[in-house]
């Protein structure tokens, strides 16, 4: 609603001009981008902020190690599996699999998301681009928690949504978009690359989540490989 508002005519004028085909990319980048949150938000609810973002950011790297094209970045893809295994610890039983399962998921969904945003960031402008991928999206999502939110339905609910709304998804897609118009998908991937660690100190300070030794290896080691893959593919 709020990128409905602040786009305006011009986004109806952009509807009206563009390709059918590039409508459509549009509205496979919203239906991705509602089962990244969805299934991350599924995922955060059963297993620790960093571990759930580290299955995520398997996503992206894959799409990292895949423009390589040179059998040796595998190397980092198998760095990055032995960091989600130390995350995981199946041997303990710690991490739930349907947790794990959820986080392998939004990982599927933000590969695409990134191959997407590409696609369509080339095509729309960052905020039209984001307003009717958006609308998709919340057409998408709406079934899986409008029920509960009418039937719960307060104005400090009503406030606090539009506040997440900003925060996530509203600011962090519009900076991605307009970051992957200005670079490849690579560099993203690098930076991208930093933020299981982020959200491992995130849970440490925000919602006290301390993690083990093996969890802070495992992070490490799936930062180490986002950040190698990337480069090396830079390097090339």
């Amino acid at each position: 609603m709020i990128l409905l508002a602040w786009t305006g005519r011009s986004l109806w004028r952009v509807v009206r001009t563009t390709a059918r085909a590039d409508l459509l990319g549009t509205v496979g980048l919203g239906a991705v981008s509602a089962g990244m949150m969805l299934l991350f938000a599924e995922a955060a609810a059963r297993l620790p902020l960093g571990t759930a973002t580290a299955l995520e950011f398997l996503g992206p790297l894959a799409v990292a190690v895949a423009g390589s094209r040179r059998v040796r970045e595998l190397l980092w893809l198998a760095l990055a599996a032995a960091g989600v295994l130390l995350l995981t610890s199946p041997w303990s039983g710690s991490a739930g699999l349907v947790g794990v399962l959820f986080g392998l998921g939004s990982a599927a969904c933000w590969a695409l998301y990134v191959i997407g945003t590409a696609h369509v960031g080339s095509r729309f402008s960052a905020q039209h681009g984001l307003a009717l991928s958006f609308a998709v999206a919340a057409v998408v999502a709406a079934p899986f928690g409008a029920p509960g939110v009418v039937a719960h339905l307060t104005w400090e609910v009503a406030l606090a949504a539009l506040g997440i709304a900003v925060l996530m998804p509203l600011l962090p897609f519009l900076l991605e978009m307009k970051a992957l118009q200005r670079m490849s998908k690579t560099t993203y991937g690098t930076l991208a690359g930093l933020e299981p660690a982020v959200a491992l100190c995130a849970g440490m300070v925000l919602i006290a989540q301390t993690p083990t030794v093996l969890q802070a290896a495992g992070t490490a080691l799936v930062v180490t490989a986002g950040i190698g893959a990337a480069r090396g593919e830079a390097r090339r």
